[in-house]
């Protein structure tokens, strides 16, 4: 109190002094608190970094990208064949990737890609609130921490994984440009259909190169990594196109396009089309290139991103499938129809009759345009049936011509079709035409087609249907030739002073069993006729057997044995008897290709090439084939002039013989070829050849059996030959051999010079006494040799 005893500084009252005490004491709690529990965070997380981060797995398979790039393999003209390999992939750099591509991307995934350093901490208070205002989950993962997971991390949602994803990114960031990363990413984010990196989408998807990819197509792409199955646009087109719509509005939000690029984006209706090469069918040529390719690779062919090149053109190998598939189709109608392939039974109700279906159908797989399906109605007027895909096809008319033996309530419930009968069916005249039923097919087919001056093989058709069989009968069918073998025992006989205008007697032979050293033989021609003398030159246009015989007798079987060696065949599976003369030995198609070449190049022998070119993921070349160039001599195995006089008489034979339909129908001079069918019709060929184009074509059964009483290579295998050379030689000009040296002409027939005058054989058998008649003396065959799948020796052969 001051002197005049007014009072000072009064004291204040208790209650107030306590309350600011108080307020002062939450105060402290409520501000250090958290950030006690901040500053311990950041102690402990910095702990855990400190401790983690040099536990970090090194990024040096970053620094080095070599992802695993699958085995390619393409044809001449650079269309895809096949793939091997885990994943489809295909590697692009960064510069290489287009634009669009990389703003779509960038768009959903890490718009602000280039502007943080690998975490997006603007993004993850974005995800957080748009968390809280939305219950389905936001993401805030960089693309750098994406590609942290993707290489080095597991799919668990842990808290310490998600640390070291952090520091992974960091770390990424301070090694690798933004670009490099970018395209790390680009290349080995997961699409689906088996496809990883966008390169590899784009040929997939939409059968194009990323480089000409539209912002429409670029936007479904990248859509899909968040989800690659839920985002098919294959699989599911609605919800892709959703995700579409959404990511060319963030593109057009973040700048990347205009409103107007937008737009037009949405009005593009976007395809799928098929694969590219699925329609080529080289499956058979692809799977025997994959095996030359792992018995030099092993393992690393599917991993090192080779590139296989085959000799294979795409427009050849397409024409040369549809033909033998057309060839063998036409065969199998002419036949009786054979029933239903299986039955399988069906709910009473529609509820779950398609998926019942469809599970049924997996067994049954399409052979390409022979569709397998399920019948649910059958009448003689209708046949309603499902196909895999679920749709209802209905047979009526025509379509049910084929299958008319087991319609009707009549038929044994095992071979009729009726409800629950699988059935194959396929469309008649073009995807336009109308269904029709046919039979499973049995027969099968091989058809292989090479350039004869190079070696290298156009075209390769092992069977009816990859899917159906994977035996290749090109390169593994050791079938007996019949009488497209002829040719070489005449080739030899030239050696031995034979000319086209030798007269040989078409007359009756009979063989003892002393002669044979087996069974009794008496040979016969095709129509069971014999027409007496005639030139050789006839005589091979007409297929007859008796003068082939009477020939591989006069000259010695072992010498032909020996000569068709020159050829490329075995000795071993011609044994030097007679039946030779008939085609009894074995031979791949390959090695009739192979032989016919010898013929086509003037006596060249040239090795067939179905590779050309390896080349690595860098492009650079592995292994080049090494093609023939020019004309050189190392190559000859048989006389320039033999091959000239062989190629006159097989021009002859598509001209008036056995082939004759070749030239009425190509128009044009230049084609050379031999008909052949086995004993019993159980193998139809036809061999024959331009001077750009070796082809041949073989038809018969796997177990052999007769194709029928009337099959014959002439009717068979010719018209599928016909049809592949048609397109083949579409721009090819005519070209016939020219006359070599050592060879004359007279009164309109060749002869070897030397021969000319008065020379070399000029008949064979015209003073023979007849065979005897006794009935006991003809019984038997001669069965001396066999192809491994025959069950007799050649016979008559056309």
């Amino acid at each position: 109190m001051s002197e005049k005893g007014t009072p000072s500084n009064p004291p204040r009252p208790a209650s107030a002094a306590s309350g600011s005490r108080t307020v002062l004491r939450t105060l402290t709690w409520v501000i250090g608190l958290p950030l006690a529990a901040l500053f311990t965070g950041v102690l402990l997380l910095g702990i855990a970094l400190a401790v983690a981060y040099p536990n970090l797995p090194e990024i040096n398979s970053l620094v080095d990208y070599r992802p695993k790039l699958p085995m390619r393999v393409l044809s001449a003209d650079g269309v895809m064949l096949g793939e091997y390999g885990d994943e489809r992939r295909s590697y692009l750099p960064i510069d290489q990737i287009p634009k669009v591509m990389q703003d779509a991307v960038l768009a959903i995934e890490d718009a602000r890609f280039y502007e943080h350093g690998g975490i997006d901490f603007r993004g993850i208070l974005r995800a957080a609130v748009e968390n809280l205002r939305d219950a389905r989950s936001q993401g805030a993962s960089t693309i750098t921490m994406q590609v942290a997971r993707n290489f080095y991390l597991s799919t668990e949602k842990t808290f310490t994984r998600k640390i070291y994803e952090i520091l992974l990114s960091l770390k990424i960031e301070s090694q690798l440009s933004k670009r490099k990363i970018l395209e790390v990413y680009m290349n080995q984010i997961y699409l689906g259909q088996r496809a990883y990196g966008f390169a590899a989408a784009s040929e997939i998807y939409f059968g194009k190169p990323l480089k000409d990819i539209t912002v429409a197509e670029a936007a479904m792409l990248a859509g899909l990594p968040k989800a690659p199955s839920a985002y098919n646009p294959i699989r599911n087109r609605k919800r892709a196109t959703i995700r579409q719509r959404y990511i060319l509005e963030r593109m057009m939000e973040n700048g990347f396009i205009t409103e107007a690029q937008r737009d037009e984006a949405l009005a593009q209706t976007l395809t799928y089309p098929s694969p590219r090469g699925s329609d080529i069918h080289a499956e058979y040529a692809v799977e025997t290139a994959r095996q030359m390719i792992f018995a030099q690779y092993g393992e690393a062919a599917y991993t090192r991103g080779l590139t296989v090149e085959l000799a294979l053109d795409a427009g050849e190998q397409m024409q040369a499938y549809r033909a033998l598939r057309r060839g063998l189709m036409n065969y199998e109608q002419r036949r009786a129809y054979r029933g239903p392939i299986a039955f399988v039974e069906l709910p009473a109700t529609d509820s779950g009759l398609d998926a019942h279906i469809a599970e049924a159908l997996e067994d049954y797989p399409d052979y390409d345009d022979v569709r397998a399906a399920i019948v649910t109605a059958a009448s003689s007027r209708k046949v309603s049936a499902v196909l895999q895909n679920g749709e209802t096809i209905a047979i009526v008319g025509n379509g049910l011509k084929p299958a008319a033996s087991a319609l009707g309530e009549q038929v044994p419930a095992a071979q009729r079709i009726r409800r629950g009968a699988v059935v194959r069916v396929m469309k008649t005249g073009g995807q336009g035409g109308e269904w029709s039923l046919v039979s499973q097919p049995e027969v099968e087919g091989a058809f292989v087609s090479m350039d004869p001056r190079t070696g290298q093989i156009r075209a390769m058709v092992g069977g009816f249907d990859y899917a159906k069989s994977k035996f290749n009968h090109v390169t593994q069918a050791w079938r007996q030739p019949g009488s497209s073998f002829k040719p070489f025992v005449y080739s030899a006989s030239l050696e031995k002073g034979f000319s086209p205008a030798t007269v040989i007697n078409d007359g009756p032979l009979f063989f003892d069993a002393g002669t044979t050293g087996s069974q009794p033989w008496e040979p016969k021609n095709y129509d069971g006729q014999f027409d007496g003398p005639m030139s050789m030159r006839r005589a091979l246009a007409k297929s007859k057997n008796m003068v082939s015989i009477r020939i591989l007798k006069a000259i010695g079987p072992s010498h032909a044995q020996q000569w068709v060696t020159n050829f490329g065949f075995a000795a071993d599976k011609h044994p030097a008897y007679l039946t030779m003369a008939l085609g009894a030995g074995s031979v791949t198609p390959m090695e009739m290709a192979d032989a016919y070449a010898v013929f086509a190049t003037g006596g060249m022998r040239v090795n067939p090439v179905l590779i050309t070119r390896i080349t690595d993921a860098r492009g650079q070349v592995l292994a080049q084939a090494r093609l023939p160039d020019g004309h050189d001599e190392r190559q000859r195995v048989i006389p320039e002039r033999n091959a000239f006089m062989m190629n006159s008489l097989l021009q002859e034979i598509t001209r008036s013989g056995t082939a004759a339909s070749a030239q009425a129908r190509l128009k044009r001079p230049d084609l050379y070829g031999k008909t052949g069918t086995t004993n019993d019709a159980q193998d139809a060929w036809f061999t024959g050849f331009s001077s750009s184009r070796v082809a041949v074509v073989w038809i018969g059964y796997d177990k052999p059996r007769s194709l029928g009483a009337r099959e014959t290579g002439g009717g068979l295998a010719l018209p599928v030959w016909i049809d592949y050379m048609a397109y083949a030689l579409r721009n090819a000009p005519v070209v016939e051999y020219t006359p070599p040296d050592g060879v004359v002409q007279l009164g309109g027939e060749w002869y070897y010079t030397e021969n000319a005058q008065g020379g070399g054989v000029k008949s064979l058998g015209l003073d023979e006494a007849p065979p005897p008649t006794e009935e006991s003396d003809r019984k038997g065959i001669l069965d001396l040799f066999r192809s491994d799948e025959s069950t007799g020796a050649s016979a008559p052969a056309q």
